[in-house]
């Protein structure tokens, strides 16, 4: 796993008209599954797929899930949990997935290999 500058990856993904994004889909699908140990809802190229054949669909089951996957990391850290798998999940259904890929992007990078 390693740190992404996220304003560069939201720049890259307009500047591309969204191509950019399918592969940090890609990329953040990878990352989460080796921060999980395979318990956030499949690799990348599963979640790639899928996303694209459903037409979105597995997408916003995946950030809920990945979400949720995360508020329990933090909560087993001690750290206190939210509900970020309900925050990724709504702005998914609000055509607003590029925020919510942002920020997972930085909260994975609090937990990325320097």
């Amino acid at each position: 796993m390693r740190s992404r500058s996220v304003g560069m990856c939201i720049v890259l993904s307009l500047v591309t008209c969204g191509l950019y994004t399918l592969y940090w889909l890609y990329s953040l699908a990878e990352d989460m599954d080796h921060l999980t140990g395979g318990h956030s809802g499949g690799s990348g190229g599963m979640v790639l797929l899928l996303t694209i054949v459903t037409c979105g669909l597995y997408g916003w089951y995946w950030l809920y899930r990945c979400g949720d996957a995360l508020d329990q990391l933090r909560y087993s850290q001690g750290e206190r949990a939210g509900y970020l798998g309900i925050l990724y999940l709504l702005l998914g259904v609000f055509s607003l997935g590029i925020i919510s890929y942002a920020l997972m992007q930085a909260e994975l990078n609090s937990y990325a290999d320097y």
